[in-house]
C-alpha cells in the first residue's frame, strides 16, 4: 500500500490541490524565501488605494459584518471566475507558500482556450529529487479550476465564511487591477485579490493568517489574452509525465459522496476550520479504489484521499513526524502532503491551509493507536494472572 498522488490540474477532479505535485513529482516544490518574508510578505502590493483615496495596509482596517463595496467586490469575483473560463489566455503561475520560517514555490505554464481546453505544465524548479516537468490538461472544459482556485463553487464558500469588499485600484503584472479583499469576522484581513481591469482575470492573490502575516502569494505573470500560441499545442503533444493513477470519475454529487459511507468510506461532511466538502471523485491505483475529497472555506483547501489497506513500514521521500500528537509521514521538501494508516484505511492529506487548521484536521481523522504504556501493562498483568491461576 502506498500514499496516493494527485494531479495538479485534472479535468475530472478539480481542486484536489496543487500541493499533490510534491508527491507525484518530488522536488517540484523547492525551499525558497527567507523567514523575514513570512511576516512581511514580498513587499509588493502590501497596500492599495481605496475608492475613497486612502491607503489601506493589511490588517489595519476594521471589518464590520458588512463593509462598503461588498456587493461590488462579490460581483468582481464572480466576473473573475467567469473570465477564467470564457477568456483565452496564457501565462506563468507562481505559487508561493510560507510556513515555519521557510517557503515553497510551484511554477506552472498555463494555456487556456475560451470555453475549452486548459493545459498546465509544471516546470522543473531545479530541485535534485526530480528533473521531470509535469503536465496535465482539462480537454473538454467541463471542470475548470479557474486561476488560483477562483471558481463559482469556492466563491459561494468564500462569501459564506468571510466578508468580501471592494478595496480600490491597484496594479499587478504591470496591468491596472481592481482589488477585492476578504475579511474575517474578528476584523483581520484574510485575503486580497488583484483582478485585471480589462478582463477581470485574477492576476495576484495574497492570503494572510490571523496576525496579518502573508502565508501565501500567488501571481500570474507574463499574461497574454490572445488564443494560445503553438506552445500549447506542443505541450499538449508532449508526454511529459505519465499520470500515476487511472482517470478520475466525473465529480460526484454531495449526496453521492455521503452515500459512500454505507460502503465503509469515512467521507466527513466537514472538517475543522469551517472546511466544507465541495467536491470528490474516484480513481484506481492498481486494483485499489482511491477516493479523493476536496474541502474548503473558499480560501483554504485540503484534499483528503482514502484508500483501503495499511501503509508500508518505510516510504522513500517521506519523513516520520508528529502532527497534533499523531505519527504521520510528511513528503519532502514541502511538508504539505501527509499520510498515515487508520482503522484499515490509508489517509493522505494535501494541504493549502494555516498550520492550526491542518493540525486540527489531522487530529479529527482516524489514526492507528500505537501500543502505549497502559496497553503494555495490561498485557503484563494478564500474563502475571495466568501464572497464578490454578485452573490454567
Amino acid at each position: 500500500m502506498f500514499p496516493l498522488v494527485s494531479r495538479h490540474r485534472d479535468s475530472r477532479s478539480p481542486l484536489l490541490l496543487a500541493a499533490a505535485l510534491a508527491v507525484a513529482v518530488p522536488g517540484i516544490l523547492v525551499s525558497a524565501c527567507s523567514s523575514a518574508q513570512t511576516s512581511s510578505g514580498t513587499g509588493q502590493n502590501d497596500s492599495v488605494t481605496t475608492a475613497a483615496g486612502r491607503a489601506v495596509t493589511a490588517g489595519r482596517a476594521p471589518a464590520p459584518s458588512r463593509r462598503p463595496g461588498g456587493a461590488r467586490g462579490a460581483r468582481l469575483l464572480t466576473q473573475a471566475a467567469q473570465a477564467a473560463v470564457a477568456t483565452s489566455y496564457q501565462g506563468e503561475e507562481v505559487v508561493t507558500r510560507w510556513t515555519a520560517g521557510s517557503g515553497t514555490v510551484l511554477v506552472s505554464d498555463i494555456w487556456h482556450v475560451s470555453g475549452g481546453k486548459t493545459i498546465t505544465r509544471t516546470l522543473d524548479t531545479g530541485a535534485s529529487l526530480s528533473s521531470q516537468p509535469y503536465q496535465s490538461s482539462d480537454n473538454d472544459g467541463q471542470a475548470p479550476e479557474g486561476v488560483f482556485g477562483v471558481t463559482i463553487p469556492l466563491l459561494h464558500l468564500l462569501e459564506t465564511h468571510y466578508v468580501v469588499a471592494y478595496a480600490g485600484v491597484g496594479s499587478a503584472d504591470n496591468r491596472t487591477a481592481q482589488v477585492v479583499e476578504a475579511w474575517r469576522s474578528d476584523g483581520s484581513i484574510a485575503a486580497r485579490f488583484w483582478l485585471d481591469d480589462a478582463t477581470k482575470l485574477p492576476l495576484e492573490r495574497q492570503v494572510f493568517d490571523s496576525y496579518s502575516h502573508v502565508i501565501s502569494q500567488d501571481v500570474f505573470i507574463d499574461v497574454s489574452f490572445t488564443n494560445p500560441d503553438s506552445g500549447a499545442a506542443s505541450a499538449d503533444g508532449d508526454a511529459i509525465s505519465a499520470d500515476p493513477q487511472g482517470p478520475w470519475t466525473d465529480p460526484l454529487t454531495h449526496a453521492q459522496l455521503l452515500s459512500l459511507r454505507a460502503r465503509g468510506w469515512l467521507v466527513p461532511a466537514q472538517l475543522p476550520g469551517g472546511l466544507q466538502l465541495f467536491t470528490g471523485a474516484e480513481t484506481k491505483a492498481g486494483t485499489a479504489t482511491v477516493l479523493g475529497l476536496g474541502y474548503s472555506d473558499g480560501l483554504s483547501v485540503i484534499s483528503v484521499f482514502e484508500q483501503r489497506g495499511n501503509l508500508a513500514a518505510g516510504l522513500d521521500g517521506w519523513r516520520k513526524t508528529k502532527v497534533n500528537g499523531h505519527e504521520v509521514y510528511v513528503a519532502e521538501p514541502d511538508q504539505r502532503s501527509m499520510t498515515w494508516s487508520g482503522r484499515g484505511m490509508v489517509y493522505t492529506v494535501m494541504v493549502d491551509a494555516p498550520a492550526d487548521t491542518v493540525n486540527a484536521v489531522v487530529g479529527v481523522l482516524p489514526h492507528d493507536t500505537p501500543t502505549g504504556f497502559w496497553k503494555r501493562m495490561s498485557r503484563g498483568m494478564i500474563r502475571l494472572a495466568s501464572w497464578v491461576n490454578p485452573f490454567h
